[in-house]
C-alpha cells in the first residue's frame, strides 16, 4: 500500500464510508465549503451532496447535541 498523508487518509476514510453507507453523515465547523480546518473535508459536499455533508454553528454542545439526537432516533432526517 503507497504511504499518503494524514490527512489524504482522514479525507479517503470519510469518502469511503459515504460511499459506502448511505446513513453516513459528516457534520461540524466548517467541515462543508471550507473542507474542515485543514482540508480533511475537502471535496466531500460536492461529491455526496449538501444533506450529508454540512456545517453547523459554532457550539460544540450543538454539534454533540445533534449527534446524540440522530443517534436515538436512528437517523439524520428525523433530527432536522
Amino acid at each position: 500500500m503507497p504511504e499518503i498523508r494524514y490527512l489524504a487518509a482522514i479525507n479517503r476514510a470519510l469518502g469511503d464510508a459515504l460511499q459506502d453507507d448511505p446513513t453516513v453523515v459528516v457534520f461540524g465547523e466548517d467541515v462543508s465549503e471550507a473542507g474542515g480546518s485543514f482540508g480533511a473535508s475537502r471535496g466531500l459536499r460536492e461529491r455526496f451532496g449538501a444533506d450529508r455533508v454540512f456545517d453547523t454553528p459554532i457550539s460544540e454542545a450543538a454539534i454533540a447535541g445533534a449527534a446524540v439526537m440522530s443517534t436515538a432516533s436512528q437517523g439524520r432526517d428525523k433530527q432536522r
